[in-house]
């Protein structure tokens, strides 16, 4: 990559106009670059971290030699989603390689045993006992029709272009995952792994509509798999910057934008940032009206993140989990249940529901030889300064036991603390924004096309605008398209 800094590109500008200028360089700011690129506009990408990247950055946070995921770190939306399969040869070119792990994710219980989700329907199934026939009734429809509903599903409101098959998904979606988990399955095991995926939605578990995640979860698993990248998430930002640079769009670091008059001149700018952001940096460019119902946007939860350097792998009690990618600790639905209500009451789980990574597993460039690196998250109150680590600790050890004696190193980052690292991450938030109800087709605010403003020149790209968190490009990808259009 050949980054430049705000002093340099000061000193000698390429350029002194561009057709659109891209604030924030997550995976859907550069989405929205190269889309722009790719249709002959000139592009520059303004970041204010010394690195590119948002969600998408890799580091030593440990020890040398151990590199781990900063904030994203496994990736099912990433090879399901459209934008991403479109440029999906470009950036293996450019050195992206995704790898699947044995096990896509299993989620331990106390007596033992795992539930264990397999890219593979099948094997899932067979591994689930009397609840497999009603797992396979569960997905075998949704599968069959997974390419139409991605395209559906991961685009902003609007009339589906497959009606049946968005039908049937929603139907499933509608109830929340407490309900769906008790109404389709009857044995714990059944119940923990859906309710473990649909957590990732960061609700409380008895809401509405949180059976829509943990659904959209595990249909990319079966459909494209739960892969990591290799050599670091941040890999996938360098493959797509490259890409950029190949279109011949730039991208600046360690510039943090305050005001639009400050930018190059331009015809449209898309904003990588949270809705207040846009409305501080656009300022009498938008409507005050739209800015205050901006700046009423809600954020959820955020999480505490831990990473361990191993000396060797985590011992997991069910051996499954050994070999899987990705392991939900959190034991059984009514513990998860319990725990994912703490954060939205202003609570500290004492048993929280862990997400836990360990690439290195299928992944040796992570770590030295013989050693391992493990990521874990457990949700906490919006904005929160306390340290979870002892709990998250704790949880894992519960199923894993002589975890403890294996941690050489650890970093830990609260919520408050992932705040000042990305300020588009509000209180920890990693969802760009509550997903409850009222807001998951409202993102940022009710709009027919929510990736515009009243300003024709302004755009909106980022997880807090549909469809919302994840690696997946697409927010960017819209946000090109309105831009495209309008200029």
């Amino acid at each position: 990559m050949s980054v430049l800094t705000a002093d340099s590109f000061s000193d000698t500008p390429q350029r002194s106009d561009y057709d659109c200028v891209v604030i924030g360089s997550g995976p859907n700011g550069l989405a929205a670059a190269i889309e722009m690129a790719h249709a002959g506009r000139s592009v520059i990408v303004i970041e204010g971290h010394p690195t590119p990247g948002g969600g998408m950055r890799s580091e030593e946070l440990t020890l040398p030699g151990y590199v781990h995921d900063v904030c994203s770190a496994v990736h099912p939306m990433s090879v399901a989603s459209p934008f991403m399969k479109s440029v999906g040869a470009k950036l293996v070119e450019f050195g992206l390689d995704f790898i699947h792990p044995e096990v896509a994710l299993a989620h331990p219980l106390d007596d033992g045993r795992a539930a264990a989700m397999h890219r593979s329907l099948d094997e899932t199934v067979d591994g689930l006992g009397r609840d497999g026939v009603a797992y396979r009734r569960l997905f075998a429809p949704l599968l069959r029709d997974a390419d139409k509903l991605f395209g559906d599903l991961l685009g902003p409101p609007g009339l589906p272009k497959h009606p049946f098959a968005v039908a049937g998904f929603g139907i499933r979606a509608l109830p929340s995952a407490m309900s769906l988990a008790r109404g389709w399955f009857s044995t714990e095991a059944g119940r923990a792994l859906f309710a473990g995926n649909a957590a990732h939605s960061v609700l409380p578990l008895d809401r509405p509509l949180t059976s829509a995640v943990g659904l959209m979860l595990m249909l990319a698993g079966h459909a494209a798999g739960w892969p990591v990248a290799k050599g670091g998430s941040g890999s996938i930002t360098r493959a797509m910057v490259k890409y950029l640079e190949s279109l011949g769009g730039e991208i600046v670091c360690g510039w943090r934008v305050r005001t639009l008059d400050e930018l190059p001149r331009h015809r449209s700018v898309i904003f990588d940032t949270g809705p207040a952001a846009l409305a501080d940096i656009s300022g009498d460019s938008l409507p005050l009206s739209f800015r205050k119902r901006l700046k009423r946007f809600r954020y959820g939860p955020g999480v505490c993140k831990v990473d361990y350097a191993l000396s060797e792998a985590v011992p997991w009690t069910a051996e499954i989990c050994r070999r899987a990618g990705t392991v939900h600790v959190g034991g059984s639905l009514d513990e998860l249940v319990k725990s994912e209500a703490a954060p939205w009451q202003g609570r500290h789980s004492e048993k929280p529901y862990v997400l836990v990574a360990q690439q290195s597993i299928c992944d040796p460039s992570r770590a030295p030889q013989g050693k391992q690196t493990l990521w874990a998250y457990s949700h906490v109150p919006n904005g929160s300064g306390v340290d979870a680590s002892q709990a998250i600790d704790e949880q894992i050890e519960r199923f894993a036991p002589g975890f403890r004696d294996c941690v050489i190193g650890r970093t830990v980052r609260t919520a408050a603390q992932y705040e000042s690292y990305n300020p588009n991450l509000v209180g920890g938030d990693v969802t760009g924004g509550a997903n409850d109800w009222t807001q998951i087709l409202t993102r940022p605010v009710v709009r027919w096309r929510p990736h515009t403003t009243p300003n024709r020149g302004l755009f909106l790209c980022s997880a807090s605008t549909p469809p919302g968190a994840g690696v997946h490009g697409m927010g960017g990808y819209w946000a090109a398209q309105a831009a495209l259009e309008a200029h």
